[in-house]
């Protein structure tokens, strides 16, 4: 008698446990399926839409608040006072094009003789809310080590910024992105927009490298306060596009989903199987 009780008890033991491992197996599959939907990565529908529209003689609103390499509040009128402006939008934690147009547009600098901060100025507009000064600041100092001319260091401006500020001025460059929750990246355009001293877009440069007479005569033109005519786009997209995660991922998410059923089944059985022998043995 004493035997049979006890093996009640561990029958019982086991039914319990198992059930415990059914409630948290389910929960975890179901949250696993539930992220999946919510973190998919960009679709090519969304990649599409990604783009360096040319909005030329646009006025930027240049009442925009954002914050500096110092920390300190700013707005973009502080940076246009009778001369023309180099904006490049991107964000410092990139791991892909936006240190090439940064590279880029160094080397094109070190070419001409115009100086930032004495013939016009330059602005890194960061697309990513979360970036900090500090890192601004790290890439600031990079930048004008790499491009030799320190007297220039008061014409070089690495901002962040809130969300509604960085989306309105990317709307207004014609910057259009998406963030990848998957990768944790930014789907960006490549190039930079160079603006007239009162702060219209006058002409586009595209892709990771730019001829210094072009960037020069873009500069001086601007400065002059003429808008340049549309350039031919070049698409480089800086973004990680994984195919499974892209062309494929509904078929993987399926065959996941499917497992999931799958398991799911597996573990009401062995319960069932469990709980009727249980029955039995009572």
């Amino acid at each position: 008698m004493i035997l049979t009780a006890s093996r009640r008890e561990s029958k019982r033991i086991r039914y319990s446990a198992a059930c415990r491992w059914f409630y948290l197996t389910a929960f975890c599959l179901i949250q696993a399926s539930c992220f999946g939907i919510e973190r998919q990565s960009l679709q090519a529908p969304d990649l599409a839409q990604i783009r360096f529209e040319q909005k030329l003689d646009q006025q930027l609103s240049l009442s925009l608040p954002f914050i500096d390499e110092t920390g300190q509040t700013v707005t973009l009128h502080q940076y246009f006072h009778g001369k023309p402006v180099v904006l490049v939008p991107g964000y410092y934690g990139c791991p892909m094009l936006c240190g090439l147009v940064a590279n880029g547009l160094v080397e094109a600098l070190q070419d001409i003789k115009g100086t930032p901060g004495h013939d016009f100025e330059i602005v890194f507009l960061s697309i990513n809310p979360r970036e900090t000064p500090s890192l601004a600041l790290a890439k600031k100092n990079s930048y004008l080590k790499r491009y030799g001319r320190a007297q220039s260091a008061a014409g070089w401006h690495f901002l962040t910024g809130s969300e509604p500020a960085i989306r309105a001025i990317s709307d207004q460059l014609g910057f259009h992105y998406a963030y990848d929750f998957r990768s944790k990246e930014y789907a960006h355009p490549s190039g930079l927009v160079v603006a007239t001293p009162d702060g219209r877009v006058a002409q586009y440069l595209f892709g990771v490298t730019y001829s210094a007479a072009d960037l020069n005569s873009a500069i001086k033109r601007a400065s002059a306060r003429q808008i340049s005519s549309p350039v031919r786009d070049l698409l480089l997209l800086c973004f990680h596009y994984t195919p499974i995660t892209g062309k494929y991922g509904a078929l993987v998410i399926g065959l996941v989903r499917a497992t999931a059923v799958l398991t799911l089944l597996g573990i009401a059985g062995a319960i069932y199987v469990a709980h009727r022998n249980r029955r039995k043995a009572a």
